[in-house]
């Protein structure tokens, strides 16, 4: 059979064996090590083939992390389905368990702040630490005025009618 597969690979040029299948569509190939009709040995290669093939629709995550794993060749077999499955199911009990703890601590917070435990949390200054209205409160339309210091109200003209 391998006899009959490198006549093939040197006939019709590249051979490739279908790895596997993702949940998403894509499709993944292993390119094995062959020798072209030239005598140069070729290593091999592996690739994807997307099932969402424009360059524009294609999303950071369109690859499962098995996957993208094997195809870079950080593990040597491709992942079974049973493997993704099961991390699929990890991961989505992560999310939940992260939920669950980020709400048991915003009613902890919420609890120490009514004690007085903890200090309110105050509002945040607007704009960036490096520029000159950094913490400075917005110029209001009316003058103000405190003991020593005086802040002129901003004018805008009236659009004519």
């Amino acid at each position: 059979m391998s006899r009959i597969a490198g006549v093939l690979r040197r006939t019709f040029g590249i051979f490739r064996d279908h790895v596997g299948t993702d949940h998403l569509g894509n499709k993944y190939y292993l390119i094995p090590e062959q020798k072209t009709w030239t005598g140069r040995l070729v290593r091999a290669k592996r690739m994807v083939v997307a099932a969402n093939p424009t360059e524009y629709e294609y999303m950071e995550g369109s690859i499962p992390m098995e996957w993208d794993a094997w195809i870079r060749g950080r593990r040597k077999e491709p992942p079974s389905i049973e493997e993704l499955l099961q991390n699929e199911s990890y991961r989505e009990q992560i999310k939940l368990k992260a939920m669950e703890v980020e709400e048991k601590d915003r009613v902890l917070q919420a609890k120490e702040y009514e004690e007085g435990l903890v200090a309110t949390p105050r509002t945040l200054a607007k704009g960036h630490a490096a520029s000159t209205s950094y913490g400075k409160e917005e110029i209001s339309e009316d003058p103000t005025s405190n003991a020593n210091t005086f802040q002129p109200g901003s004018w805008m003209p009236t659009p004519k009618k």
